[in-house]
């Protein structure tokens, strides 16, 4: 019996978009790009880690409904600019940053204090707009390590400090991931998979990178499974 066939052209080249990478391998048996394409997708959805921020503490906002004297915008739209924060984090543990803005003026990423254990990478994204001269902004963001998304409800346990807000966090570093299976000829038959496999990242971790991880959480749970031996105990 003939093995079945393992790909033996694989590509990962640069996307059209800043932060995707293509991922091409042919030929695989028949199914099997789909097989691939289905568990790599999701591993780089769900299972990669990251950073985000978690926790916010504003000087004279109470809870997320707030408003705040000369910002334009108000508590749910700052916290939904928070949460668009891309970054490196260099620490298995939440770290605190730190912002303080006077002045008329749009306070953005890099106004954070700088901390040696977090990399901003979209620092010129709009935080809030101070309108006023005499306006000020004075803030604390948690950063933490995490993967895939985790709701405030999921982390109702962690304590804060008084005054703090939790946020959901998507830890993921992966945007967007799809992929098409085409077909491709091998010999006489053209009944083999060729598949395309396009990844885009929030710049923090580059594509190729994002699916060599998501590759070695993959090996690591059938790798699980190998050399099976019946147990004593029934199903």
């Amino acid at each position: 019996m003939d093995p079945i066939l393992l790909p033996s052209k694989i590509r990962f080249t640069r996307g059209e978009r800043p932060h995707e990478g293509v991922l091409t391998v042919e030929p695989c048996a028949q199914g099997y790009g789909t097989t691939l394409g289905n568990a790599l997708r999701r591993v780089l959805l769900g299972s990669l880690s990251g950073a985000a921020v978690t926790a916010v503490k504003i000087k004279g906002v109470d809870h997320e409904f707030s408003t705040l004297s000369h910002v334009k915008e108000d508590m749910l739209e700052v916290i939904l600019n928070l949460k668009m924060l891309r970054m490196k984090l260099f620490s298995e543990e939440p770290v605190k940053l730190s912002l303080l803005v006077k002045g008329e003026k749009v306070v953005t990423g890099k106004d954070f204090e700088a901390n040696a254990q977090v990399e901003i990478i979209n620092t010129d994204l709009p935080i809030a707009t101070l309108t006023d001269p005499s306006a000020a902004l004075e803030m604390e963001i948690w950063v933490s390590p995490g993967r895939g998304y985790r709701s405030t409800e999921e982390r109702a346990k962690e304590k804060l400090e008084l005054g703090t807000i939790a946020i959901d966090a998507l830890y993921s570093p992966v945007l967007n991931v799809s992929y098409k299976v085409e077909a491709t000829r091998v010999g006489e038959k053209t009944d083999f998979d060729k598949l395309i496999l396009r990844v885009e990242t929030d710049g923090t971790i580059d594509a190729v990178d994002a699916v060599n991880q998501a590759v070695v959480v993959l090996l690591d749970y059938v790798n699980v499974l190998k050399d099976l031996t019946y147990s004593e105990e029934k199903a």
